[in-house]
């Protein structure tokens, strides 16, 4: 039993396309909203960014030195937030 391919036309994949980029919504979900599958939008997006030269601008000196600063400190708040999970489970079993 042979699955026919559904056919969409290049003004409906840019707009899916202009949709993820403008609204920065994920992937998988404008992919489910419109009943396409999240790796087929993802190639489509791959394309016309392409095409299109990219959406996105470079970042600044100063933008990649904040974004640089902002990885850090997220690290060390998984590390933090993962040292007190830990020991909050310590002292739960310690109290038992």
């Amino acid at each position: 039993m042979s699955v026919s391919r559904r056919r969409f036309t290049q003004e409906f994949k840019d707009e899916l396309c202009r949709e993820v980029i403008s609204t920065s919504r994920p992937i998988k979900t404008v992919a489910t909203a419109y009943g396409v599958g999240p790796e087929t939008l993802r190639n489509w997006l791959v394309k016309y960014r392409a095409a299109n030269g990219g959406t996105e601008a470079e970042l600044t000196v100063s933008e990649r030195a904040r974004l640089k600063e902002l990885e850090r400190e997220n690290q060390d708040l998984k590390a933090e937030t993962a040292f007190l999970k830990k020991a909050t489970a310590y002292f739960a079993r310690e109290q038992r």
